[in-house]
């Protein structure tokens, strides 16, 4: 297997945009499901959206980063820089609004990053990162 895969579950309050988005938004491809919930292939790992009663979460707070307001919590994923704006431009195309528009942060330091920041359907926060040096992920 490799690096281990991670499983993440998220409210939503409407499966049927969900899918609009996940799967044709994002072209994430559906795994399994039943009436309250759907998986998703997220880039390999197993994401899942989970049917709530009420309002779905939607960001608790912000964190201020660059002079932008960071929706606290969030998720995403660290793509090859090819697929990070390959995927924006698929965002664009849907006419997603995004929370944080792609740019890049940190130019010519270790840890030098195009990122963006988009919102689900139910409000859930996603970032999605690509770094020009994978392994300066961690770098100081």
């Amino acid at each position: 297997m490799g690096v281990p895969l991670f499983h993440l579950a998220v409210p939503v309050d409407d499966l049927g945009r969900a899918r609009e988005f996940y799967g044709g938004v994002l072209g994430l491809a559906e795994g399994r499901s039943a009436e309250r919930w759907v998986d998703w292939d997220l880039y390999g790992h197993q994401f899942v959206t989970h049917l709530v009663e009420g309002p779905a979460s939607a960001p608790a707070g912000h964190n201020e980063v660059d002079e932008h307001r960071v929706p606290v919590p969030h998720f995403g994923l660290v793509l090859a820089i090819p697929e990070f704006h390959a995927l924006a431009e698929r965002l664009r195309a849907a006419g997603t609004e995004f929370v944080i528009e792609p740019y890049l942060r940190f130019a010519g330091e270790p840890g030098e990053q195009w990122t963006m920041f988009v919102l689900d359907p139910a409000g859930n926060a996603l970032e999605f990162k690509a770094f020009a040096d994978p392994s300066r992920i961690f770098a100081k």
